[in-house]
Order: C-alpha cells, then structure tokens, then sequence
C-alpha cells in the first residue's frame, strides 16, 4: 500500500517508516498536520498512521479534515492517550481502527494487513492483466479464454500477484499472506507453487523464462509481468520498479 505516517516524534517516525518499507509498502512520512494534509490530497495514500498530537495541526484536525474532503484512505489513529473516549471520538470521527502507544510493531502489520484486507472487499470482483481474469467470488481463473483450474494455495498465490501486479513482492510476504506463516520461515514452499502456477498459466512452457507470466527479479521475489516480450525491455525491468496497486 502507499502509507502516510505522521509522526512528529523523530524516532518513532523513522523507525515505522523503515518497518513498513520493510513490509513493502511505500511509505512517506511527515511531521505535522498540514504537511499530513497536503501530501494526502496530492498522493492519495491508501492507509494513513496518524498520531494525534502533532504541531501545526492536531492529529483530530487532520482526520476531520480528511473526512470532510472524503478521502478514502484507511486511517489507523496512533495515539497515547489512554482515555476510551478519545478512541472512541476518533472512531466516530471516522477513522478505522485505533492502537495505543506503546505498540508491537507485529500487532501494528496486523492491523495494516486487516485494513488491507477491508479494501480489496470493495475492489472489482474480476482482476485483469492483460489476457488473464481472476474471477474472485467465483473462484475461477482463465487466460484466453482457456479455464485454469488451480487449487486453493495457487488461487491465493495469483491473487495476491494480481492485486499487487506491476510490482515485485518478496517471498515473505506470499509465505505470509498465503499460509500465514511467518516472512523469515526457512521453507521452499513459495518457490514451489510459484512454480506450479507457471505451468499453469504459461500452457507448460514456464521453462522459456521469455514466456513466463510470473517473473522473477534476483534477489527480490516476483512480479507479476509478462505483457512484453521485448527482451531487452524485460533485462532492464529486473530492478523491480515501485509502481501504485492497481484494481481492475
């Protein structure tokens, strides 16, 4: 996701920057509250981290703000005062989910991912690239018109390519959002579906590495790509480029 933290405590700011980067969202920070809004009215970021209490303008400020321009953002309130309705007044206000300083940087993905997950309830039910659909109410996936019948783990492997495609995305985090197991787990089994799924969606011919629906960037994890067949186009693309998540 493209994330907006504002954090006006210098430690705290960089260091969830650095972690969600890690996650693989693209992070901006920013130290007050008119900077929150000025860049959230130009970028249009998809989770914004707010703390409440930030010079310029209050994090409250800024939320009913937002709220007022009707921005879509999901807006995670970071907040250290521990009064229940101060969460509550913000909840009302609009924003999505609360969490009191201080906080696991595990239970804080969480959340992101929860939020995530609310999100791409309310995308198109159908993605696309290029000649690929994956239906996902119906569970069904075809290319060219050709169906592709694939099991449960293969299915969540595509969509969560599809729903991050034009971008890389490392092994941790399929092994997370596909089996649920930790990102550092020491295991093959991403690779090997990976895999599975190439010879899938390629028609067997996942060993031609120009054909290749799913690429692999070294060093990196997967992309979903392969709408080019230009090769000296594909060679420069191994860079793995930051691109916004796009929604068919």
């Amino acid at each position: 996701m493209r994330v907006l933290v504002v954090e006006d405590d210098p430690s705290l700011g960089a260091f969830l920057k650095a972690g969600l980067e890690t996650e693989g969202h693209r992070v901006e920070w920013v130290k007050d509250g008119e900077a929150a809004l000025a860049w959230a009215a130009a970028e249009h970021p998809e989770l914004v981290l707010l703390d409440l209490s930030l010079p310029k303008l209050d994090g409250m400020e800024v939320l009913s703000e937002m709220r007022a321009r009707h921005d879509d953002a999901s807006v995670l309130v970071l907040t250290g005062r521990s009064d229940p309705h101060v969460q509550v007044q913000c909840l009302d206000m609009g924003a999505d989910d609360c969490l009191l300083k201080p906080f696991s940087f595990y239970e804080l993905t969480a959340r992101c991912r929860a939020l995530l997950r609310r999100r791409e309830q309310f995308a198109d039910p159908v993605l696309r690239h290029g000649d690929l659909e994956l239906h996902r109410i119906e569970h069904t996936v075809a290319r060219a018109g050709r169906t592709i019948e694939l099991t449960a783990k293969e299915f969540a492997l595509l969509e969560f390519l599809m729903l991050h495609r034009g971008e890389c995305v490392s092994r941790g985090q399929l092994l997370t959002e596909a089996w649920q197991m930790p990102a550092e787990s020491g295991t093959n089994v991403v690779d090997v579906y990976i895999n599975y799924l190439r010879r899938k969606l390629d028609g067997g011919e996942a060993h031609d590495a120009q054909a290749e629906l799913i690429e692999t960037v070294r060093g990196m994890g997967y992309r979903l790509g392969g709408l080019s067949r230009n090769p000296a186009t594909r060679a420069a693309g191994q860079s793995c480029p930051v691109h916004r998540p796009a929604y068919a």
